[in-house]
């Protein structure tokens, strides 16, 4: 345990903890706002929101970690007004570090999205599962049994604590092998049918996913984007909090999507 923490250094931990450089994603990994040097309290959320850097303030953190951070490629260039400058303004007024880690936090294989959901789960087996251009995204992985598709769609409700919508070939009632790509990785079904497995499990379904899979033999799980993606960051903060004297707290967000 380490008695004061350096941005330097926790950069330097997330680099080794998450591999960002191995990841070709749709923005920036790693630190995207640069705040003060000396850490001593982390924030952590899903998404950096206006309410999410709003708590940060009001709880006097000096870091706010998250998992989808502020520049993504799909917006390009963008003026640092309007909702943006909402965003913005009070991490830089108040110096607060940004980290965001997309990709790397959803596929890593014990601190990850997916592999998140999994443990709690109870799956067995894990391996890196999903692929965007030459990396996983995701992981695979099994039941020590087969499970009804019931209980297991009970089981992500409790979880994830958000409605699971299922899309179920005929006449399939178990499961016991699932890929996992959190989020909006409606896609990844197709990947889990090539792949052999029984089930995928992602954060959105749109209503052709719902005919296709069904239609190829694979059930499909959609537990919501957000949903599916609150795991891997607090379980990211338990992993700060064991490695360094830190103060953390979690920031959670009524976004049903």
């Amino acid at each position: 345990m380490t008695k004061t923490l350096q941005r330097s250094e926790l950069e330097q931990y997330l680099r080794e903890l998450l591999s960002p450089q191995d990841f070709s994603d749709y923005g920036p990994n790693g630190l995207q706002v640069e705040g003060k040097r000396e850490i001593k309290k982390v924030a952590f959320a899903v998404s950096a929101t206006k309410d999410s850097i709003e708590k940060a303030v009001e709880n006097n953190a000096d870091t706010l970690i998250v998992h989808h951070g502020l520049f993504w490629k799909f917006h390009g260039v963008r003026t640092i007004t309007g909702s943006f400058a909402k965003r913005v303004i009070p991490l830089i007024e108040n110096k607060i570090n940004l980290f965001g880690y997309h990709l790397p936090l959803d596929a890593h294989i014990q601190v990850g999205n997916a592999a998140s959901i999994a443990k709690e789960l109870k799956m067995v087996h894990f391996e890196p599962f999903g692929d965007h251009k030459g990396a996983p995204t995701g992981i695979k992985a099994s039941f020590s049994d087969r499970k009804k598709i019931t209980d297991v769609q009970t089981m992500l409700q409790e979880i994830l604590q958000h409605d699971i919508l299922i899309s179920c070939p005929d006449h399939v009632e178990t499961i016991q092998t699932m890929g996992i790509i959190t989020g909006g990785a409606n896609g990844g079904w197709l990947q889990a049918s090539k792949e052999n497995l029984d089930s995928y499990l992602t954060g959105e379904m749109s209503e052709h996913d719902w005919n296709e899979a069904k239609e190829e033999g694979i059930v499909m799980f959609a537990g919501g984007h957000h949903a599916t993606e609150t795991l891997g960051i607090q379980n990211l903060m338990k992993d700060i909090s064991e490695n360094f004297e830190v103060s953390t707290f979690f920031i959670d967000s009524s976004n049903p999507a």
